[in-house]
């Protein structure tokens, strides 16, 4: 087996953790609480509520929703 690269939203997850100091399923609960909020709702909810920039929003979103729809 070889290791495979974190590919998607999930490969933004170490920087996000490393820059805004909180693990990743702390903003996921957070996307989680905005429900049932629009993808662009929550990112800028994530944006305006947190500091945080485009990029790492759209990626929590995105994997949190995808989570979710499963």
């Amino acid at each position: 087996m070889t290791d495979q690269p974190i590919k998607g939203p999930a490969s933004y997850f170490p920087s996000i953790e490393k820059k805004y100091g909180r693990p990743i399923a702390e903003w996921k609960a957070i996307v989680r609480q905005g429900y049932p909020a629009k993808h662009m709702e929550l990112v800028a909810l994530l944006k305006t509520g947190h500091g945080m920039g485009h990029g790492h929003a759209n990626a929590i979103v995105a994997h949190t929703l995808a989570e979710d729809k499963a």
